[in-house]
């Protein structure tokens, strides 16, 4: 039955993959045991998982997680230790592709440099995912567990700055990406003058097949969270959530954006702070500010149901500026609007190219807004984030340019992110609510491609083998149904 709480895939296994990637082998870092049926608990009787469950619901894995720190982290390891072991799998691959760097250097630089920066609370809960891990027969070291939250900003922030400052020779050019495609609307733009947000996910498909995680957490200190995520991490890392407090949060990544501090918090961690402890628009922006290193550099979609008022953070390292509003919108697709983080912080980013994926969207978002003045709901939302219109090329063409992205169909590709010609990506997924909804803990997503197109990974390999290095992990990525989610739902709805 979809209402018990023993759906926890306890006999599942993952196949070795024993591809090598940049001469290390991809599994190296897992050690002796792959979910060995010896090392697993039953949950039944470990008082830690109690209160925690799974569900599957629409193409997404649903997990409830409730208590101390500890204790969220524990239940987070265990109930999703398959697919955290799989995640590992496509991201180790992907980063030491991408970076030719090999995993050892993303676990120092978790020990050396994130762990210390991170408050007692989340080191607590990501220790806990690590024990929850080793309780279900996945033997990590806590090194694995941080780079694997760090997944975005080490490899495309930290890597470029640290190849820059030590002059390396022949390194591959990495620059900041552009994920995501947003809105946020209240007042007159909106139906019922409440607010409304929605939020498409753009990334490769080999993690965007599996960023189909949603969170419902209930910690003991802060606000209950209803948030999609990625196995293993402790954030949103995409981002779209809602807290009990009614903040409500999207954001999209600032392309090509320069800078980093290594003595700053890494960014996981204040986003899911922030998350956890704002009941304000103004707590919100105070604590994602709160010791910001520059990574995974976003513009912030911020919503408060009580009071109606959005606003906009644009969160550079060196600026931060702020916009809010009562009644009105903003829109976000991976540009910097603020005239001095154009210039000091994403100097090769033209704001003027309207052939850019980023401006491309950004027009169209604004047509959106505009032609739909004061009709926007959650319906339409969904249609927006379906959307295939190319504003340049002025027709409907899923392609790099529409608010769902179909990357893998243009020869183009998207230079500013260093994507080339058919690169297998675009938008992973899509959700959208509105205050109502929010009121009730609720939102609705899909799994997939917004606009319900299947990615089937052997035929694109087929067509594209310059890909094939991804063909050990890179799998089809299949639209599910729009689904309502609801924080506490014991069954599918």
């Amino acid at each position: 039955m979809a209402e018990e709480r023993a759906v926890l895939l306890v006999n599942r296994r993952w196949p070795y993959i024993g591809a090598m990637v940049a001469g290390l082998p991809l599994l190296a870092f897992f050690g002796k045991s792959l979910l060995a049926g010896s090392a697993q608990q039953d949950h039944h009787t470990d008082p830690r998982l109690q209160k925690a469950y799974r569900l599957e619901q629409g193409g997404w894995t649903y997990v409830h997680l409730e208590g101390s720190p500890f204790d969220i982290g524990f239940q987070h390891g265990y109930l999703l230790a398959p697919e955290i072991q799989d995640a590992l799998q496509a991201i180790q691959l992907q980063d030491v592709h991408n970076t030719k760097r090999d995993w050892e250097f993303f676990r120092k630089t978790a020990r050396e440099m994130l762990w210390p920066q991170i408050d007692a609370e989340y080191q607590q809960e990501l220790q806990g995912i690590v024990e929850g891990l080793k309780a279900h027969g996945v033997d990590l070291e806590i090194s694995d567990v941080v780079a694997r939250n760090a997944f975005e900003e080490v490899p495309d922030y930290f890597v470029p700055w640290l190849n820059k400052r030590e002059k390396s020779q022949n390194a591959p050019k990495l620059v900041a990406p552009g994920n995501c495609s947003s809105f946020i609307a209240t007042g007159s733009v909106t139906q019922d003058h409440k607010i409304v947000i929605a939020h498409n996910n753009w990334t490769g498909y080999l993690a965007g097949s599996r960023w189909v995680m949603m969170f419902d957490i209930v910690p003991t200190r802060g606000n209950r969270i209803l948030m999609d995520g990625f196995p293993g991490v402790i954030t949103s890392d995409d981002d779209l959530g809602i807290n009990s407090a009614g903040v409500m949060i999207a954001e999209t990544t600032i392309t090509q954006f320069e800078g980093w501090d290594p003595k700053g918090k890494p960014e996981f961690m204040p986003s899911r702070k922030a998350l956890q402890y704002a009941n304000s628009i103004d707590d919100y922006v105070r604590i994602i500010k709160e010791g910001n290193n520059g990574g995974y550099a976003n513009d912030w979609l911020i919503g408060h149901r009580k009071t109606g008022e959005i606003a906009y953070i644009e969160l550079g390292l060196k600026h931060t500026p702020l916009w809010r509003t009562k009644d009105g919108y903003f829109i976000s697709s991976n540009f910097a609007r603020d005239q001095k983080v154009l210039a000091e912080e994403t100097p090769a980013f033209d704001d003027k190219d309207l052939s850019s994926s980023p401006n491309a969207r950004r027009v169209r978002w604004e047509e959106l807004m505009r032609q739909n003045k004061g009709h926007i709901d959650v319906d339409m939302a969904e249609q927006f984030l379906a959307d295939h219109y190319d504003s340049y090329e002025k027709k409907p063409q899923a392609d790099e340019r529409s608010l769902c992205g179909h990357a893998d169909t243009s020869a183009r590709g998207v230079r500013q992110w260093q994507w080339e010609p058919y690169y297998p990506g675009g938008a992973v997924q899509g959700k959208a609510t509105d205050s109502s909804l929010a009121a009730n803990m609720s939102l609705r997503a899909r799994a997939g491609h917004p606009c319900g197109a299947d990615f089937l990974a052997r035929n694109f390999l087929d067509q594209h083998p310059e890909y094939d290095w991804e063909k050990p992990v890179l799998r089809d990525m299949k639209a599910g149904p729009w689904t309502t989610f609801t924080a506490g739902q014991k069954s599918a709805q």
